[in-house]
């Protein structure tokens, strides 16, 4: 186990600043997930920890140890990639012992050692296949077993999901946050897929623009975003620009519910940030009651236990793209697109933040 501590990390290519004097701490066998679009630097960032790109300034520091100037097979790492990388005259079992190979360990030590790998990552009984003669997501356990052979201190996994179909990425994402849990090595998991970041983290850093926007637990990242781009990056939402009044925010026409907005100066510039959850809706019987707004259902999408409704405010001017809510599919069949409803949350629900 070790601490990872990349200080004031800085990276451009042909001017373009890739990452721009980030900081980032990651404590003894933590999980922590880079996020963030394509572009950000995320993938950057995981191969300077790596050691196979030098950050134009700034340092990596791991277990206290400044690891900077370091060549990648100095730094004690084990490195999955997204395209497996796995030797295809090799089997599982030798590509697995070839890093212990490499350093020297007697012949029965590196077969135990790889054996008992393949056994945690599920494939002792391919351990004799070729990688052409195994699926995607057994190929990817075979390069997570083979990077763990090593005994690594970090563990860097650059979007080891991404080639692989939804049902297969869901069992190995699991099997990924297992076997780190069970081996107890400090981990750090580049994505761009917002679910895997925040099913399997211990805390999720977003990523954009080269800076670290929040870095926190995953249900702090989703409940209290740090800003309007964490916002809209992290699940669905409504961000709707608006004036803060006392307990309220002015929405184009509207005069929308917001214990939050309390703490901002009255009259400044705020966004108002509505998760689908927070959405309560009933259908429109003609009487408006206070802090109800009327909408109308543009599309309902079924999504198995649920049902998303996109919804349109009436009368709330240009400022409001989409609202969502979310409900019960059993209950969802009588609002469909067209139908008028009456669109409501408890006033402490929606998150508040500052415009900019």
């Amino acid at each position: 186990m070790a601490t990872v501590e990349a200080r004031g990390v800085s990276k451009s290519y042909g001017g373009r600043q890739v990452l721009a004097s980030l900081d980032l701490d990651m404590g003894e066998a933590e999980l922590i997930c880079l996020l963030g679009p394509s572009g950000c630097g995320k993938t950057t960032l995981l191969r300077i920890i790596g050691g196979f790109i030098m950050p134009d300034t700034g340092s990596v520091v791991v277990g206290g140890r400044d690891v900077t100037a370091l060549p990648p097979a100095a730094r004690r790492m084990g490195m999955v990639f997204q395209a497996y990388s796995l030797f295809p005259n090799m089997t599982a079992l030798d590509n697995v012992r070839f890093g212990p190979r490499v350093a020297g360990q007697a012949r029965d030590e590196q077969i135990k050692r790889a054996t008992e790998l393949l056994d945690l990552v599920g494939l002792a009984q391919h351990r004799d296949k070729y990688p052409h003669q195994m699926s995607g997501g057994q190929q990817q356990r075979v390069a997570l077993a083979r990077a763990l052979a090593v005994r690594p201190d970090v563990l860097l996994l650059d979007e080891p999901l991404s080639a692989l179909d939804a049902k297969v990425r869901l069992q190995l994402r699991e099997e990924i946050r297992r076997i780190q849990r069970d081996t107890a090595v400090t981990t750090v998991l580049v994505t761009h897929d917002q679910e895997e970041a925040l099913s399997i983290s211990d805390r999720v850093a977003v990523m954009n623009g080269g800076r670290l926007l929040q870095v926190d637990a995953p249900a702090r990242i989703y409940r209290d975003p740090a800003d309007s781009f964490v916002a809209r990056f992290i699940g669905a939402a409504a961000v709707m620009p608006g004036i803060a009044g006392e307990g309220r925010v002015r929405v184009g026409a509207l005069d929308l519910p917001a214990r939050a907005a309390g703490t901002f100066p009255r009259g400044s510039g705020v966004e108002l940030f509505l998760r689908p959850e927070h959405v309560r809706v009933a259908l429109m019987n003609g009487h408006i009651p206070p802090d109800t707004v009327a909408a109308e259902v543009m599309e309902a999408t079924f999504l198995g236990s649920l049902t998303r409704l996109r919804l349109k405010f009436l009368d709330a001017g240009p400022d409001i793209s989409a609202v969502w809510a979310d409900l019960a599919s059993e209950d969802a069949e009588a609002f469909r697109p067209g139908v008028r409803v009456l669109a409501s949350w408890h006033e402490a629900s929606p998150r508040v933040l500052s415009a900019g």
